[in-house]
């Protein structure tokens, strides 16, 4: 892809029927969960499902979520799918430091440098406290998000707002390494369609691009949130077309004053509309 991707649609590694029908149902990447959506009595079949799928290529971009690197089950979980050519990307759950990137690099990504990428989840408030150092940690990560649900739990944040600084802050992390934009973290509520709408709004006003979800009706919702509306298209192609006409900072006839920084967002925002 030449932009990342806007809807990462999980599903449970030990069901493989779901597992099937999310990769039918248009997200960008699908990831294959072997954390939270498995229960502790399922994770050794899910970890054989799903090396049984990433066995051959797959139509879409597929991720594993492998059990968190601090606990017993990861080093199977990587050992188990992350040579596999069906694998586009490792989802390394509950990461807490730089370390725990740079030995997952050295010892269990084969294809380091190659199409494998890393994305570190971090889900606490330490997590959140190394994010420029856990981002910047090793090339082969590729991005960074938030887990919102452990990292709510561990500063005991009821209110939605009380996030707003940690994801400021894995935002800001993110882009000073050099990686693309974070997608926002699930929306729990899969019928809640208008919340989920009205979280996305916000979560593009905070510099997020793109968001994981649970259910294929989150998709559309999550893509029309971030993809440019018409009037935001508009306005990048006259800004374009300014900048082709003319070099350095200049004045458009509606008395917007455009520079480098605007042109170069105009050409993202053109990125987007025209990304499929």
């Amino acid at each position: 892809m030449t932009t990342p991707p806007l809807t990462w649609l999980y599903a449970p590694g030990d069901r493989p029927h779901v597992v099937a029908k999310a990769l039918a149902a248009g997200a960008d990447v699908v990831v294959v969960d072997l954390e939270d959506a498995v229960a502790p009595d399922r994770k050794d079949y899910a970890r054989s499902a799903t090396a049984e799928l990433l066995s051959s290529p797959q139509p879409v971009p597929v991720h594993v979520r492998v059990n968190g690197l601090d606990g017993p089950l990861a080093a199977g979980d990587l050992a188990a799918v992350a040579a596999l050519p069906g694998l586009s990307g490792l989802r390394l759950a509950k990461v807490t430091s730089p370390e725990q990137i740079v030995r997952t690099a050295e010892t269990s990504v084969p294809r380091a440098g190659d199409a494998l990428g890393v994305y570190a989840l971090l889900e606490s408030a330490l997590a959140v406290e190394r994010a420029h150092a856990i981002a910047s940690a090793h090339p082969v990560l590729r991005g960074i998000a938030l887990g919102e649900a452990d990292l709510r739990a561990d500063l005991g944040v009821r209110e939605d707002a009380g996030l707003d600084w940690c994801r400021s802050r894995v935002v800001v992390a993110a882009r000073a390494a050099g990686l693309p934009p974070p997608p926002q973290s699930v929306h729990p509520d899969i019928r809640d369609l208008e919340g989920l709408a009205a979280s996305c709004a916000h979560g593009r006003t905070l510099g997020f691009l793109g968001r994981a979800a649970i259910h294929p009706r989150q998709l559309p919702i999550i893509e029309r949130a971030y993809l440019p509306t018409a009037r935001e298209i508009e306005e990048a192609e006259t800004i374009v077309k300014a900048a082709t006409t003319q070099q350095g900072a200049q004045a458009l006839p509606s008395g917007r004053f455009i520079d480098a920084a605007v042109v170069a967002t105009a050409h993202r925002t053109l990125s987007l509309a025209h990304r499929r």
